[in-house]
């Protein structure tokens, strides 16, 4: 965890006589706040705060402990402002992760052009689809598929995620094809949850519905979801910038068109607003860019 950051946390927790006012200070989640304090009282090796429901106070080792983060920090300051002088190159390394499907479709695309803007940059790409901690894994950057946002966590949005039905002519072939989303429930849906049920929601000019749907095959993962379909597993709701080739092969086919499955956003996930390495800043930034200008995605709001 950076020292400068943990120290300005510190500093910040203290003048502001909390850790709520100064996670608004920092544009910081409180989580973060917390989890700072936390490692900065475990590198001085004592409790640097008497912690009561009305007000924080230092103790003696917090009182020798300020002042060395206050020097610290004016020290950082000064060296910013050489660095700042000599070059306004970007360099350093971005660690970034995301789910395999939107790593192998999207990002490795958008990262290889951002690379040719900033060669001294390097990026490290993680492909995981659990939701990892951050701080603790040393994450700069999250790129997350969602509706539900963790309150904790900085996002920026990126783009739109469209979903599509599709199953495998072979699927069809056996099994019909499902004319509304009720007739869903008839079908071997491909899901991912581990075990029960899914809801599947839909829009059909302005009307919503759900549908539960199971099947014999889930994973926690789309790319094995979409392998199945093609297999003729099953039925399946895909993100589209991934079925898109399918489809457009005949691999793949469309189902139940007059109804749009829910889209999902595409966020940009980072800890903190604050001292944000001027990496992490130019990456969001052409993550927007990208998503806005890459004819696929704009497909993908049809």
């Amino acid at each position: 965890m950076d020292r400068i950051t943990a120290a300005e946390v510190f500093v910040t927790i203290v003048d502001r006589g909390s850790m709520i006012a100064a996670a608004e200070t920092l544009e910081m989640s409180r989580a973060m706040v917390t989890r700072y304090l936390a490692q900065m009282e475990q590198w001085a090796g004592a409790r640097l705060l008497h912690r009561t429901t009305r007000k924080l106070s230092l103790t003696d080792a917090g009182e020798r402990t300020l002042e060395r983060c206050r020097q610290m920090l004016a020290l950082a300051g000064e060296i910013d402002l050489v660095e700042e002088g000599q070059s306004d190159e970007l360099r350093g390394l971005l660690r970034i992760t995301c789910s395999q499907s939107l790593g192998q479709t999207a990002l490795v695309g958008a990262v290889a052009q951002y690379l040719k803007r900033h060669p001294q940059v390097a990026v490290d790409l993680q492909m995981n689809n659990r939701a990892v901690n951050l701080v603790e894994e040393r994450i700069d950057l999250a790129l997350r598929i969602t509706n539900e946002l963790d309150p904790n966590l900085i996002a920026r949005p990126l783009s739109t995620c469209a979903s599509v039905v599709c199953a495998a002519p072979a699927y069809l072939a056996a099994h019909g094809t499902p004319r509304q989303p009720q007739d869903l429930a008839l079908h071997n849906c491909l899901t991912y949850s581990y075990f029960g049920k899914s809801l599947w929601h839909f829009d059909a000019q302005g009307v919503k519905s759900a549908v539960a749907v199971s099947g014999n095959l889930s994973a926690n993962e789309s790319v094995v979801l979409m392998a199945g379909t093609v297999q003729g597993a099953g039925i399946s709701m895909q993100p589209y910038y991934s079925a898109a080739p399918l489809l457009a092969s005949g691999e793949l086919v469309e189902l139940l068109p007059g109804y749009r499955p829910q889209s999902m956003g595409i966020y940009g996930i980072y800890t903190s607003r604050r001292q944000m390495p001027a990496t992490l800043r130019t990456m969001l930034d052409f993550l927007v860019e990208w998503f806005a200008s890459d004819p696929l995605w704009q497909a993908t709001l049809r």
